[in-house]
Order: structure tokens, then sequence, then C-alpha cells
């Protein structure tokens, strides 16, 4: 993975959402779509937090009608990024250094581009052939 970006391995387009939506909907969304998150943005489409399928099943573990939750609510408001020209190998011991699992990815002007997942890490690594070696 020492020559790949994070532009060859992520996935286009992000899927995005207003923070005022019904987590019901977002999770309709997100079960249309088949993905795990959903980037939530603001102006000029730049990642305002991330809602995902963990932060779903909180609002159920909260007791709460998910026609009724907003994703505000729920949403992880400390955003990660990355940038579609970092190295992907770095973005990736990052990832796993920080247990995240889904990264908005910007470009310079901080506009959403794209989102790399675990998903993504793990498709670019076996593309490459490599092994994963043992822990």
């Amino acid at each position: 993975m020492t020559d790949t970006l994070v532009t060859d391995a992520m996935t286009t387009p992000m899927l995005t959402l207003d923070a005022e939506t019904s987590v019901d909907e977002a999770a309709r969304g997100m079960l249309e779509a088949g993905v795990k998150s959903l980037v939530v943005v603001g102006d000029a489409c730049r990642p305002e937090g991330i809602f995902t399928s963990t932060d779903a099943l909180q609002v159920v573990a909260d007791g709460r009608a998910a026609d009724e939750a907003t994703v505000e609510e729920y949403m992880t408001t400390t955003v990660e990024t990355a940038g579609p020209d970092d190295p992907l190998s770095a973005v990736a011991r990052r990832m796993v250094e920080t247990n995240i699992s889904h990264l908005p990815v910007t470009d310079a002007d901080g506009n959403g581009v794209g989102i790399l997942t675990t998903t993504d890490l793990t498709e670019a690594l076996s593309a490459t052939g490599q092994s994963a070696g043992s822990g």
C-alpha cells in the first residue's frame, strides 16, 4: 500500500444528510444504500458530523422513537478527515490507532469528496495481494 493514495480506495460519492434529518429516515437511507454511515454536512458540503449504524442502535437502546429523534442528537461531531492525496498506509494506520471506521475525505477547501471505510481498506489490501500477517 506504499504508493496507494486515499483517492484510489475511497468510496464516491459519500452519502450525506442534514443534521435535522430524523433517525428513522437516516436509517432507511443507510439500509437502502447498503452503507453503515452517512456524513452530516453543512455549508458547501463541509462535514460537520458522522452518523453511523451504531448511532442508530443507540437510539433504540435509549428507548427513543426513531421518527422523533434527530441525527443531530446522536451523530459524532468531532470529525476526523483525510485528503484524497494522503498516503493510504498512513491514513489506515491513523484509523486503526484512533478506532475510526468511517473517515470523510475532503478537498483543500474542506468540502467532502468521498469517504474511506474499513471495508475500502480491506478491498485495497486485497487488491494489492498483501497478507495481513499475524498479530
